[in-house]
């Protein structure tokens, strides 16, 4: 009794002790299952698609209270899960698998920011929203002496004014064509797509001076495809 009261209080459910299932919303059945698994003070507990049949209000929720269990009770939590928008917002580490082999692993941040395998590029497209850049760098013109790169930084790398001092110390023309942030465990991730215009020689070596500053550059194929 004493811990069926402990459980409840951690999940937010203490009101709702004599309550039939019938009664529970979807997300408050979730949080049984969730006190139902920490009964027996587990070391590790495995959470099936926890949130995939959740509206986006009740997965924060649920989120959150995954969150506080991993800090407050110290379980490790395994999370399988098809959406991306999940692990960058609870997970540590990750492995991507495609028909049961591992095709990718390590911390979310590394993952997240220099995705290798094509599967990984495809889970995170919505994320940094691969697809509509991709088609808005269909409709743009590359002249011969022009090339459209993408710049990937992280941390404190963002706060930094790296395209303006490449445009100004190797005398090129840069243009943002697109570029967002995303805070993946509280660091942010950049990208950034630029077309950058002038001399063959100043761009590539713009392109060897950001490389030596910690940004990954990828040189777009044919300046209009990303992946």
């Amino acid at each position: 009794e004493e811990r069926v009261d402990e459980l409840l209080d951690l999940v937010g459910l203490k009101d709702k002790k004599y309550s039939y299932p019938s009664q529970l919303s979807g997300g408050q059945k979730q949080r049984v299952g969730i006190a139902r698994a920490l009964a027996n003070r587990p070391n590790l507990i495995l959470c099936d698609e926890a949130t995939s049949a959740l509206d986006p209000e009740t997965t924060v929720s649920i989120l959150k209270l995954l969150k506080k269990i991993n800090r407050e009770l110290g379980v490790t939590i395994v999370l399988i899960t098809h959406q991306m928008e999940v692990i960058k917002e609870i997970c540590d580490s990750v492995i991507v698998m495609e028909e049961g082999i591992i095709k990718e692993a390590g911390d979310v941040i590394n993952i997240f920011s220099r995705p290798k395998e094509p599967i990984t590029k495809r889970f995170l497209s919505s994320i940094f929203n691969t697809e509509k850049i991709n088609n808005y760098l269909e409709n743009i013109l590359v002249k011969q002496n022009e090339k459209i790169i993408k710049l990937s930084y992280v941390g404190n790398d963002t706060e930094e004014a790296y395209i303006s001092r490449v445009s100004r110390e190797y005398n090129i023309d840069a243009s943002i064509l697109f570029g967002n942030i995303e805070i993946i465990k509280e660091t942010p991730i950049g990208n950034l797509v630029i077309k950058l215009g002038g001399y063959e020689k100043n761009i590539i070596d713009s392109i060897e001076y950001l490389n030596k500053n910690q940004i990954y550059v990828e040189v777009l194929k044919n300046g209009r495809k990303i992946i």
